[in-house]
């Protein structure tokens, strides 16, 4: 049985159901294939379901430093399966919301394992869905390394993280990203001894050196443990535990042992290459606009290899429908795809870092404003840094935060440099007093050669 539709989208994700969304929106029919549930690994397994994981942490600290803001409370116990609860009640709501967006939008959602086998076609089961166009979006899955075999039980995923019955007493994280220095945060509230394990110099790596320096400050005032520069070896289990074993011989002991070293892409076995789509270490290949190898497939998100974050999935998705459309659509600027880490304090940051600029032979200014100097951040408790880059006698094209909040100010950060301004510019803008966003102001006022409250 065959049903000819405009667009088949393989992948309920971030990236698929934006694509399907946008696609109906724009009066075509569509069907979209998913195994599990629309919305994907960001809002069942991964952004919504940790990032109320981080907020309940964030009410713990908040419990347990009340004196310091003249509030006497006294600190009981984190109750997993009411912080559960009201994660899974999140979820649920947006999941609910998202549903029914897509049966407004006339959406057939497909149930089950789909499979392409032919450029037009997907296959679900015993049907055939045709399609004038095929759009691939079957996401990722958390990755491990050879030799390194997650059980579930004593050596995990953030997946697993997400469901357990308890609160481990110790940790070890594999991995300083986002998903590695977001647990350790949880947990660390949560009061488990938590050591990072990283084979890079230092936590969050792609970001801004002087980011690094900062959250790895705040981690070692909280009580997280690193272990940076450091290669895992091996790890075997023991009577309460695991026992990790780093290049050189150290041995760690904990708990569990969390496998964050980031999120491989879901392409094999599903027909993809065999339709002559162009698939490198798992990665299928696109042009600019999101098109394979084959002209009736596209294809978009944790799939392709580009930044792995929902919001550049849905860029991506709605790009993919405009173009099938035929609306004149623009490529999405990786560099300019804000980028936030949620652990507590936060690290946010939107354009390249000063390392690439050098990579790239561009001659920079840049200036750094103390968050010592802000009001709003004095009164939150919070301290870090908005450090802002810009090409000599140029445009801004990198700021790059850590603090409390600052994964808020990153949406005026983006604007500042995809609109491309110049510090002199932004240092007109009239910030709110007192708020965080005076930071982003400050540094601007720097670097444009008349600072306010900082140092020039």
């Amino acid at each position: 049985m065959t049903e000819p539709v405009d667009l088949v989208v393989l992948g309920g994700g971030s990236g698929g159901y934006a694509a399907a969304l946008r696609y109906a929106e724009l009066g075509h029919s569509v069907v979209m294939v998913e195994r599990d549930k629309v919305g994907g690994t960001c809002l069942h397994r991964g952004c919504i379901p940790t990032k109320a994981l981080l907020h309940s942490a964030e009410v713990v600290d908040t419990i347990k430093e009340s004196e310091a803001y003249g509030v006497v409370g006294s600190f009981d116990k984190v109750d997993l399966p009411g912080v559960h609860a009201y994660k899974d009640k999140v979820v649920t709501g947006l999941y609910k919301g998202l549903t029914g967006l897509v049966k407004s939008r006339r959406i057939e959602v497909v149930e089950g394992e789909g499979r392409l086998v032919s450029p037009t076609a997907v296959q679900v089961g015993d049907r055939t869905i045709e399609a004038a166009h095929v759009l691939l979006a079957t996401g990722s899955v958390a990755r491990s390394i050879p030799g390194l075999e997650v059980d579930h039980e004593r050596v995990i995923t953030s997946d697993d993280a997400l469901v357990l019955d308890g609160i481990p007493d110790s940790v070890i994280i594999l991995g300083a990203g986002a998903i590695g220095c977001e647990f350790a945060s949880v947990w660390r509230s949560f009061g488990a001894e938590v050591t990072i394990v990283e084979a890079l110099p230092r936590l969050v790596p792609l970001e801004e050196e002087s980011s690094s320096k900062l959250l790895e400050r705040a981690f070692r005032k909280k009580g997280i443990k690193s272990e940076l520069g450091a290669r895992f070896e091996s790890v075997e289990h023991t009577e309460g535990g695991v026992r990790v074993t780093l290049e050189g011989g150290k041995a760690l002991e904990a708990e569990l042992l969390l496998v964050a070293i980031g999120r491989g892409p879901v392409s094999q076995g599903l027909g993809y290459e065999e339709q002559g789509v162009v698939v490198e270490r798992g990665f299928v290949q696109v042009d600019a606009y999101c098109q394979t190898a084959v002209p009736t497939i596209s294809a978009v998100g944790d799939l392709i290899p580009t930044l792995q974050l929902a919001h550049v999935g849905f860029a991506e998705g709605i790009l993919v429908a405009e173009r099938l459309h035929g609306l004149p659509v623009t490529p999405v600027d990786y560099d300019g795809v804000p980028r936030v880490t949620y652990s507590h304090p936060e690290v946010a940051s939107v354009g390249i870092t000063s390392a690439v600029a050098a990579e790239r032979g561009i001659e920079t200014v840049e200036a750094t404003y103390d968050l010592a100097g802000n009001g709003r951040a004095r009164i939150l408790g919070t301290s870090g840094a908005v450090k802002v880059i810009a090409q000599k006698d140029g445009p801004v094209i990198g700021i790059h935060m850590v603090g409390e909040r600052v994964g808020d100010l990153v949406a005026e950060a983006q604007l500042i440099t995809n609109w491309e301004a110049l510090p002199g510019e932004v240092a007109q803008l009239i910030h709110p007093h007192p708020t965080m966003s005076e930071a982003v102001g400050e540094a601007h006022l720097a670097l444009a050669g008349k600072p306010l409250h900082s140092h020039s």
